[in-house]
């Protein structure tokens, strides 16, 4: 019971994450740095962006609608689930060996926002190992 509360959560706050992609143009001050950019990487960085969004989103659907489905154990479940715990695994190591710490330190939001996400980015690995340990 327990893990599927945590994997609707997780849904649920990828899904926001994913619909909240569209203000971080506005919130990264975009508009300016991407006027510096070839039509080519501006246009490839903004499509980049939407697809993350969209991915984001799909996952979350998913994961939000179809738990029950996600924790039955069966061929495809496994393959999902195993290719979802790779995928945050990668963005986890991304938040403590891409970032230039540069970015967070000295400035408390950063700061803050790189911890909560590290935490975040955590929580959403585990519930996910889980399920997929679950279905294993």
């Amino acid at each position: 019971m327990a893990l599927e509360i945590n994997l609707k959560i997780v849904g649920a706050l990828l899904i926001a994450l994913g619909i909240a992609h569209g203000a971080f143009g506005k919130r990264f001050e975009w508009k300016a740095d991407l006027a510096k950019l070839s039509l080519l990487n501006r246009q490839m960085f903004l499509v980049h962006c939407f697809f993350i969004a969209l991915t984001l989103v799909l996952m979350g659907g998913v994961t939000l609608f179809y738990t029950d489905a996600l924790l039955q154990p069966a061929p495809l479940s496994r393959v999902v689930l195993a290719a979802v715990v790779i995928f945050w695994l990668c963005r986890l190591f991304i938040q403590f060996f891409v970032y230039d710490s540069l970015l967070w330190r000295g400035n408390k939001f950063n700061t803050w926002m790189h911890v909560l996400f590290s935490f975040f980015w955590t929580y959403v690995l585990f519930t996910y190992f889980l399920a997929a340990r679950h279905v294993w």
